[in-house]
């Protein structure tokens, strides 16, 4: 089945892209991703560690990364002993404050990226806060106030362990201009 990607697609394909190259670099471990992306009706937190920060500017959202429990171990495990912490130094659980300090960070930089990737590609530039992560147990529906009824999910893995993106976006479309000249 053959369409056209819409804008909330193609940013879904940036978002994807800067999620597989912050994390392979900062755990040197291959990221996988479905080819799939998965219209949702709604974006939530899920168990066992949610991440989300929202972004606003030329172009506004939500976006939600909710790791399991194993990927959130193998991304910490493998980015902290990159970085020189010794294996018997690590934590042991994926609710520690530690793993979940952690996540927060790789969403951080997934975050950046993708809004690089975005200005680099659309001139387009959106600010976004201090990612929020959390230990939890059961589901939380974010629904933010401002007309994000846009949402897409993406699966990810690394070494066998799966999670996923949501990404929630205003109704926008980009149209190129592209007439060759900038003001």
């Amino acid at each position: 089945m053959e369409t056209d990607l819409t804008t909330i697609d193609i940013v879904s394909g940036i978002f994807c892209e800067a999620v597989r190259g912050t994390l392979g670099k900062n755990t040197k471990k291959e990221i996988k991703y479905s080819n799939t992306i998965q219209n949702i009706p709604k974006v939530r937190l899920k168990p066992e560690v949610g991440c989300f920060v929202q972004f606003g500017g030329d172009y506004n959202g939500l976006m939600i990364i909710n790791f399991s429990a194993g990927a959130a171990m193998d991304i910490y495990r493998n980015y902290m002993t990159i970085m020189g912490l010794p294996e018997d130094a690590l934590a042991r659980d994926a609710t520690s404050n530690e793993v979940v300090d952690t996540m927060g960070e790789m969403t951080n930089q997934i975050t950046g990226q993708a809004m690089s990737m975005v200005e680099n590609k659309f001139d387009l530039s959106s600010n976004f806060g201090q990612p929020k992560a959390l230990a939890l147990t059961n589901a939380i529906t974010l629904t933010p106030d401002t007309g994000f009824n846009y949402n897409r999910r993406i699966t990810f893995s690394i070494e066998g362990q799966r999670f996923h993106m949501e990404l929630a976006m205003e109704q926008t479309e980009f149209i190129s201009m592209d007439s060759g000249s900038k003001s």
